[in-house]
């Protein structure tokens, strides 16, 4: 599987540069349609409230990076797991930090995507996490709702 190990460090590389410019365009063709972000404040954002934080200039980032990645191929799926590294803003306040990253792919006929991200502090709740919590609104989604 070096092939597709392969594949999935360039959508990694790929990724982080996309945020990085804050290119939607990018980020859109990467993701599943029903892709998901679980952020390190336990919310969750669907495809299109995630990107509307790069869009509307929410969530400005300057240096990402995606370490240490070790990738399981479940068939057409990959779970990577990881520590993306980043100095950002999310509404003009700081929002660095080191998060161990778990991202979900699939193999689908275009190629790998990202179906999902989950984001969680590494050594505890940020400052900003501490001081404002989850981003002001944005959805959550409860148990037994539909995806």
């Amino acid at each position: 599987m070096p092939h597709a190990t392969d594949a999935l460090r360039e959508l990694e590389r790929t990724w982080t540069e996309a945020e990085t410019r804050g290119d939607t365009e990018t980020l859109e063709a990467l993701t599943t349609p029903d892709f998901r972000l679980v952020g390190p404040a336990g919310f969750i954002l669907n495809k299109q409230q995630w990107l509307d934080r790069y869009q509307q200039e929410q969530l400005v980032t300057s240096e990402l990076r995606f370490e240490e990645p070790s990738t399981v191929l479940y068939g057409d799926t990959a779970v990577t797991v990881g520590r993306q590294v980043q100095v950002a803003q999310f509404h003009g306040h700081p929002v660095d930090g080191e998060f161990r990253l778990t991202q979900i792919a699939v193999h689908d006929d275009t190629g790998w995507r990202v179906a999902g991200t989950h984001l969680s502090s590494i050594g505890g709740p940020r400052p900003f996490l501490q001081q404002h919590g989850a981003p002001s609104g944005q959805a959550r989604e409860t148990r037994g709702a539909q995806s």
